[in-house]
């Protein structure tokens, strides 16, 4: 085992309640505006109650936002900082994207940001900004993105030109911790440009408020103080403590309340003029004469004032410590900067060091943003349709709109987000795959996430877990088992010991969620499910949650093949478990058993007869259930149909051994049930050797890898696609004498199903790509590597299954990777511009990828679960 580092030491510090390295973090979201928690209007119209443009002049309630910020566990004290170029119409004291409504692919984030370090711990982070020398594009990037219709690009921030004379600012913001209490921050302005740039520089300091919405033992304040020669301002918070900020000296200090501009916003009389907004109004109009005058107030900045020449730099150090200090920025300041770079590396070589430098920069980069997107989330279902003691009463419309079932719901934690500016929420079956990559960096923390999820507070009395913000009944894949397994696994792998009481505090929990889908998702009662949306927006040719034709169900695959899986990790959860506790042995024969009945259902010897695979076609497809009792198929290739595949278990000899009764009734039904099903769902099984367990007979896989590894079908250069490309010319199907349709998109949707900015519709996902590479894995263990595939589907190149693994891994990575001309897939759009030295390292982890080109698209900030791409690397 490999020495521990010390971040591994801070780690063991803080899981072991010695000393609290996570109370501070890079938890600040970059978006709060626009997220349904902040709206309050009868229809939940949430893109429309709170835009943008209200941002800066209106007060937050459920949390806060900025740019490369940190903030407490609990959001009560922030920083972050503001920039002003001298041009633009406002600070910019927050990411600017466009919403829903306003983007012809949905809503997106036009700002040029990435994630360069972090550790879990947070003890260095390290964030990059690059900010225009002209004014800011707002107007043309909302007016283009307004102009175009679904089957033209996005318009970003890059597109606009503005970026073409390198007339702009990088801006790095560093944080090293010197104790879990006390925090270095040092901002970094490059002058890209061969021109001198002036640039205000604003590092912002605030507190939440709560004051406005109910009452407070005490309200905090900032203040000033001079003490020992220093400026400083004094943080007295009733929640948090005592904390002092110190930073270098500045061109003015600038004082206000955090607090609503209700005169601005509703035309309504402030009760003082010290607002969140008076900064924009100081710095752009240049009269800083009420600013300046308070000293105290709940947000504070310094203010720099500064003059960069062409390629100069200026370095800005700032402290947020609980400490009273003499010298806060003596040599000492900068040892802790050098010590902390020096341990993040020495952490992430442990990580990394197999791999060539460019795969251990991408490896660190989508870790780092995995890190930089854990945030801080705020949600009292109960509270927000009620309203708050100081606040008018929501409208009535609010108690049967948005989820108002969900009044048990009370989230106040820290969560790993998809991102943090397109989704600053949490998605629950995106979470579980952002556990995969966490458990590299900070297993502990991804084992207290699932945990999480299972608690009271967070799932339903019946069972379900809360999908995301924007509808929290929606019905996400449950991977939440899968994951507990794999985050089991990568523990065990890593330390030599499993832990059970993990396993048993997420299986008895898991149980209810199982009961749930159970007895929801089954309407048929025939063990073929439905599940509706399940997280693939418009994989089919209509809306799956609610558009089912003519008041029929949809039997879906993907719904069957999620609760194998589920049924298959309860299975192996139950027998790892039964290994300490043989209680949990009668569990196992139970998930063993349901999981026979559903891959006899979904293995139906052919549509005729009711099931769900097409013999002729070689495929399983969804079946429409007419209220008549009718039923069609439809006849779509996707990846909900090969999702059969993923439902996969290998149980070892070994295991069989130390389990007899359970051992026993696998022995009585190979002998005496299998003669009546009509899928052999045992196939090869030997007495006494490993059982495998399989959703698709071994048959149905040959043909559904011929599928899969088919270059004309789903196989990309970069991945597996989610539609057959095939379907470049549209599939029809007319029901009730309507036509439906779907075709081959591999990007950008033209559907406006789901907002229009989500797209399974052929691009490469990372999530279920890494899971079809996990399963093949399981069907490896099984036959070491005794099958094998033509690879791709007609070039006769015969490969076994470890090479497929290999080869597939390899076709993900390649999006990231550099190619001989020194460019990655990802950037095809703007491909001279990262060539530029300032640009060629940096790399973003977008939501999906285009099917033929392996181009970034969607959300490009998703690092989420595309940081699998870090697994990925880590097991070639």
């Amino acid at each position: 085992m490999a020495e521990k580092t010390e971040e591994d030491k801070r780690l063991e510090e803080h899981y072991s309640e010695k000393k609290d390295w996570l109370h501070w973090g890079s938890y600040l979201s970059e978006r709060q505006w626009g997220t349904v928690r902040e709206d309050y209007s009868p229809y939940g119209t949430a893109w429309d109650y709170f835009t943008h443009d209200h941002s800066r002049s209106r007060t937050y309630r459920w949390g806060e936002d900025g740019i490369a910020g940190i903030s407490d566990r609990y959001c009560n004290i922030c920083f972050g900082i503001a920039l002003w170029n001298g041009k633009d119409p406002i600070l910019k004291e927050r990411m600017f994207g466009l919403t829903g409504p306003e983007g012809n692919h949905g809503e997106d984030v036009k700002e040029l940001y990435y994630y360069l370090e972090n550790t879990p711990s947070h003890s260095y982070m390290k964030h990059l900004y690059k900010y225009p020398q002209n004014e800011f594009p707002y107007n043309q990037l909302v007016e283009e993105n307004k102009r175009r219709g679904k089957n033209d690009l996005e318009y970003e921030l890059l597109d606009t030109g503005i970026f073409d004379n390198n007339e702009y600012f990088d801006v790095f913001t560093e944080y090293a911790k010197a104790d879990n209490e006390d925090i270095l921050i040092k901002i970094t302005i490059e002058n890209r440009s061969d021109k001198k740039a002036k640039l205000h520089l604003l590092p912002t300091l605030w507190s939440r408020n709560f004051w406005s919405f109910m009452d407070m033992p005490e309200k905090p304040i900032l203040k000033k103080q001079v003490k020992n020669n220093n400026t400083f301002v004094s943080i007295n918070h009733v929640y948090v403590g005592n904390y002092n900020f110190y930073f270098e000296t500045a061109s003015k200090l600038l004082f206000t309340e955090n607090e609503t501009n209700t005169e601005k916003l509703f035309g309504t009389e402030n009760n003082h003029p010290y607002k969140k907004d008076l900064f924009h109004k100081a710095v752009i109009d240049d009269d800083y004469d009420l600013a300046t005058a308070k000293k105290e107030g709940t947000k504070f900045s310094p203010l720099y004032q500064l003059e960069l020449e062409a390629g100069a730099s200026k370095v800005i150090k700032l402290r947020l410590t609980n400490q009273t200090l003499k010298t806060p920025f003596n040599s000492g300041f900068d040892a802790v900067f050098e010590k902390r770079q020096q341990e993040s590396a020495d952490f992430y070589k442990e990580i990394t060091k197999p791999k060539t430098p460019d795969l251990a920069a991408i490896q660190k980069q989508a870790l780092a943003g995995l890190l930089w997107s854990k945030l801080y989330y705020n949600y009292d279902i109960e509270s927000w349709l009620k309203g708050d003691p100081k606040e008018p009463k929501p409208p009535l419309e609010r108690r049967k709109g948005r989820n108002s079932s969900w009044k048990t719901l009370r989230n106040h934690d820290i969560i790993s987000m998809p991102d943090a500016w397109e989704y600053p929420w949490y998605a629950a079956w995106d979470l579980s795959f952002h556990c995969i990559s966490l458990a590299l960096v900070d297993c502990q923390f991804a084992k207290d996430q699932l945990i999480l999820f299972t608690r009271e507070w967070y799932m339903a009395p019946n069972g379900q877990i809360p999908a995301y913000e924007w509808n929290f009944s929606d019905v996400n894949p449950p991977v939440q088992a899968w994951a507990t397994m794999e985050l089991y696994k990568i523990e065990k792998k890593k330390t030599g010991k499993g832990d059970i009481n993990f396993l048993k505090r997420m299986f008895n929990k898991l149980a209810l969620n199982f009961t749930w889908w159970v007895n929801r998702l089954d309407s048929s009662e025939n063990n073929v499910f439905e599940g509706g949306f399940l997280g693939l927006d418009n994989i089919g040719v209509f809306d799956r949650s609610h558009g089912i034709p003519g008041g029929g169900i949809l039997e879906q695959v993907d719904g069957t093949s999620w609760m194998a899986l589920f049924c298959l990790d309860m299975l192996e959860m139950s027998l790892e478990i039964a290994m300490v506790d043989d209680a949990y042995e009668d569990m196992a024969t139970k998930y063993f058993g349901h999981f026979v009945y559903i891959a006899e259902a979904l293995n139906q010897i052919s549509i005729e007869y009711s099931g769900t695979w097409d013999d002729k076609d070689g495929f399983f497809y969804d079946k429409l259930i007419f209220p008549t009792g009718e039923s069609i198929p439809i006849k779509v290739k996707s990846i909900a149909g090969l999702l059969s595949i993923a439902a996969v278990l290998c149980v070892k000899k070994e295991t069989l051994k130390k389990l007899p009764k359970f051992e026993a009734s696998v022995e009585w039904f190979v002998k005496h049930r299998k003669k009546t099903l009509k899928y052999p769902v045992v196939q090869d099984h030997v007495e006494g050797g490993d059982l495998l367990l399989s959703l698709v007979p071994k048959d149905r896989m040959q043909v559904l890898m011929k599928a899969l590894l088919n270059e004309n079908e789903f196989l990309s250069d970069y991945g597996i696609r989610s539609l057959s490309k095939t379907y470049e010319n549209p599939y029809n199907i007319i029901i009730n004498n309507i036509n439906y349709s779907i075709n081959y998109e591999p990007a950008e949707s033209s559907t406006g199903l789901f907002g229009g900015n989500s797209n399974w519709r052929g691009p490469i996902w990372m999530p279920l790509n890494y899971l079809f590479i996990q399963s093949l894995k399981e069907f490896n263990i099984y036959y070491s590597n005794s099958i094998s595939f033509e690879y791709p589907t007609s070039s006769n190149n015969i490969q076994n299954l470890e090479q497929i693994i290999l080869g597939l891994s390899d076709r993900l990575i390649q999006i990231f990777k550099k190619d001989s001309q020194g460019n990655r897939p990802i950037n095809e759009l703007h491909v001279e511009k990262y060539k530029d030295p300032n640009f060629q390292d940096l790399v973003l982890f977008y939501e999906y990828f285009h099917g033929d080109t392996g181009r970034g698209v969607g959300a490009s900030h998703q690092t989420g679960w595309t940081a699998l791409i870090a697994n990925l690397i880590e097991d070639i």
